[in-house]
């Protein structure tokens, strides 16, 4: 199973479909506080659908308490300042795939706690600032249950 992990979200929808992607994914979502909104938002509601009661979503005080909680053999943090494309990367069952608020990314410090080559960018054109959250997660979690397999989907006709 992989772990997406959410540093301090801000945007309701884009939580909501993530909550959706995990489920239909396979991963367990992790949200790092604060948070910017209640989990009973009615914008994160709709945008999850009913996705909630099949998505496994934790929240954690910090990222240190995930990490005691899950120790995930290897995090991996997206942003746009990465060293690494997120396509190099050999992923494997239990890897975390740390993303960053919507409106600011992960912060320095955060983002140096992981060596480089677990600092991973996804391609953009040189014009562009960043892909919304929930763009950039689907991308990097499709990518990773790809490497997988796809490794517990349920197959046409079963």
């Amino acid at each position: 199973m992989l772990h997406v992990v959410l540093y301090q979200p801000e945007i309701p929808p884009n939580t909501g479909n993530i909550i959706r992607l995990c489920a239909n994914a396979g991963c367990t979502l992790h949200l790092i506080e604060p948070i910017g909104f209640t989990l009973d938002e009615p914008r994160l509601r709709r945008a999850g659908l009913d996705y909630r009661e099949w998505t496994r979503v934790r929240v954690h005080a910090s990222l240190e308490a995930f990490d005691a909680a899950h120790s995930p053999p290897r995090t991996f943090a997206f942003s746009t300042r990465g060293e690494t494309p997120f396509c190099d990367v050999s992923y494997q069952e239990g890897d975390a795939m740390l993303f960053g608020p919507e409106t600011s990314g992960l912060p320095e410090d955060v983002l140096t706690r992981y060596p480089s080559e677990h600092r991973l960018r996804i391609p953009m054109r040189p014009s562009s600032r960043s892909l919304n959250l929930s763009n950039a997660v689907a991308v990097a979690c499709y990518e990773a249950w790809r490497q997988l397999s796809f490794r517990g989907q349920q197959l046409p006709g079963a």
